[in-house]
């Protein structure tokens, strides 16, 4: 039955009823227009102020000659500009292609090609790198600076500021459907090439709204801006503080100083980190001479947090701790694990499943588990991805048995709460056992001493996969391999305890603080062997 027969000859609203991410921006200027959305030190930028320049910025692009679909890079770190830059190419119709500034030329350029970017925002200081400069050049791309540094005009770019001059302030007629293309946001390419998985404007907004609801937001929070905004977590973030006219403190990455700072100053009702930056900031000396008692709700993502440092969080730093987690494919937060629940139970737990997307676990054969049995955590929901941008394949792979495939082994307990196992790829065989990396990373980090862990299975001839596990130490703390293995075998069976234990003065990372196992598995794949 066509949609004209079912609704009996009425027709759909149109473009009265879109859904964009603009918009979002937009009604939150009528409602509160002195309000502060952005901090960046002692700047404050009010909800008039962005959207006057969001919308300066879309005509530009479009007095430019793009069109709606077309890809616009921004190669940027953190700025009032990078936020205003992204709402005008959003407003505009265009598609948001970020770039992660931490990657190497040969990344950035693979990205732009890939995403067949021939316009792009960059920071001045960024572009003064030669090699990604010439990179840039060799691809003959528009470019706008972001004059962090005041070098724009010396290297010859316009400047952001510049080019708002005389743009029309109101906001451009651009039609745009809730399914169109949005953004390509690349994974973080922790074991290969990245992927551009594609949004649409829908999953954006019903993310931010997702999270507003569970996160209970309301015009008077603000958050921590240290994550990156070229990540799907932190613009996700983004979006649902401003959507309910609240503001984020913005910052140029993670200093334990300056977010205690913005804390204190802007009176921000949250905060967001990974627990080793917890960990900073209940160290830092100055902890005691900030208040910090305006905090409601603090959020840690991307790696579980020990029982002993939640504990002293929980008693120190702020009462209420949550734990969120979703994916590039999947807008986040896809779960939450909620404050009541933080010190009733310890390990990988990642919450229930948000308002948005629908949890379970299925088998290989896409039958769905019951509570208890380990299989794929899978979604579905308004969040998910358009699709993997120019690869259909892998699109369809990730699509099996009408389900979102995370990669990840979980179950649900009988709570209701998704329990993190591995990832599929990270589970280890050794010896005919299967061994949790995750497992073993947990029971590292209960060590005292222990900063940081990443656990993989290297080739063994007699194992097949011995667990290798790698350690960076807390500033000051000392141990030594051998007490590091003796403290894992009085917490793991024999099987799980690691083969091998090597303390580094780094961990390889992501921009985003993902541990780049791939990294270490390659460097080290032949040291069983040789031995």
């Amino acid at each position: 039955m066509s949609d004209l027969e079912a609704t009996g000859g009425v027709p759909g609203p149109g473009n009265i009823g879109r859904v964009a991410v603009g918009d979002m921006l937009r009604r939150s200027a009528r409602r509160f227009p002195q309000r502060i959305a952005l901090t960046d030190g002692a700047r404050q930028v009010t909800y008039r102020e962005l959207e006057r320049d969001a919308n300066r910025f879309a005509n530009y692009l479009l007095s430019r000659g793009l069109k709606p679909g077309d890809k616009i890079s921004m190669i940027a770190n953190n700025s009032v500009e990078f936020v205003k830059a992204l709402f005008g190419i959003h407003r505009a119709g265009l598609v948001w292609v970020p770039v992660n500034t931490m990657l190497g030329p040969d990344d950035v350029g693979y990205i732009l090609d890939h995403a067949s970017v021939r316009f792009a925002v960059i920071d001045d200081n960024l572009y003064a790198k030669p090699d990604l400069q010439a990179a840039l050049k060799q691809r003959g791309l528009d470019l706008i600076a972001i004059d962090l540094t005041g070098t724009a005009a010396r290297q010859g770019l316009p400047e952001f500021d510049a080019v708002l001059e005389g743009q029309p302030e109101t906001e451009p007629d651009v039609e745009i459907d809730d399914r169109d293309l949005a953004m390509i946001i690349y994974t973080s390419g922790t074991t290969s090439r990245s992927k551009g998985a594609m949004h649409g404007h829908l999953a954006v907004v019903m993310a931010a709204m997702s999270n507003a609801i569970e996160m209970k937001l309301d015009r008077e929070s603000g958050i921590t801006g240290h994550l990156p905004l070229f990540h799907c977590a932190a613009h996700v973030l983004l979006m649902s503080f401003l959507v309910v006219g609240g503001k984020m403190a913005l910052m140029r990455g993670f200093d334990p100083a300056a977010c205690l700072d913005a804390v204190d100053r802007d009176r921000l009702t949250n905060c967001i980190g990974l627990p080793m930056m917890y960990q900073a900031m209940l160290d830092h000396p100055r902890r005691r001479e900030v208040d910090i008692s305006s905090l409601r709700t603090c959020t840690y993502a991307m790696a579980p947090m020990s029982r002993p440092l939640m504990e002293r969080c929980i008693a120190e730093f702020c009462p209420n701790f949550v734990l969120a987690s979703g994916q590039t494919e999947m807008y986040p937060s896809t779960t939450m694990s909620m404050p009541d629940r933080q010190l009733q139970r310890f390990g990988n737990y990642w919450g229930e499943s948000m308002v948005v997307n629908d949890t379970a676990i299925m088998d290989d054969d896409g039958n769905l588990l019951p509570p208890g049995e380990v299989g794929e955590l899978v979604h579905r929901g308004s969040n998910v991805m358009l699709g993997y941008y120019k690869d259909p394949e892998a699109t369809e792979n990730v699509r099996k048995h009408g389900w979102h495939h995370t990669g990840d082994l979980a179950m649900i307990d009988e709570h209701g709460e998704v329990l993190f196992i591995d990832r599929k790829k990270d589970m280890i065989k050794s010896g005919g056992e299967n061994v949790s990396s995750v497992k073993v990373e947990e029971a590292l980090l209960a060590h005292p001493a222990v900063l940081n862990a990443a656990v993989v299975g290297l080739p063994h001839p007699q194992w097949g996969e011995a667990v290798t596990a790698f350690i960076t130490l807390k500033p000051g703390a000392s141990a030594d391999e051998a007490a590091i293995g003796e403290h894992c075998r009085m917490l793991l069976g024999g099987f799980q305890v690691p083969k091998l234990v090597k303390i580094l003065a780094d961990m390889p990372m992501t921009a985003t603080g993902k541990l780049r196992k791939v990294e270490l598995r390659q460097q080290y794949t032949d040291h069983f062997a040789k031995g």
